[in-house]
């Protein structure tokens, strides 16, 4: 399974995060291990003491496809889900900081 992310295509919470709003959206991709499965119970990682989550919408793609016109788009993926994604936000300001993704 590959999962891959769009980034800073939310103008008002880009500026919340006094984040740089870009021409076009930032992609970017997370392990496999980023997804829970068979029902296993999250956890907030010790090592962060400022976690922030998101409500995020997930596709799941179905075939492969470049260039796909937006008319065709909804023949590209077969389920719509929401997904939440947790962000240790003082470990990524120490990133940030540094010029690092």
């Amino acid at each position: 399974m590959k999962v891959i992310a769009i980034g800073r295509n939310y103008a008002a919470h880009a500026k919340e995060l006094n984040n740089p709003i870009p021409s076009v959206p930032v992609i970017f991709m997370k392990p496999d291990t980023a997804v829970l499965k068979d029902n296993k119970p999250f956890y907030l990682p010790e090592f962060s003491s400022d976690i922030h989550y998101e409500l995020e919408i997930v596709l799941k793609i179905c075939k492969e496809g470049k260039h796909i016109q937006e008319k065709f788009a909804a023949n590209y993926f077969e389920e719509v889900g929401l997904g939440i994604d947790f962000t240790a936000r003082d470990i990524q300001s120490q990133h940030k900081e540094k010029g690092l993704p």
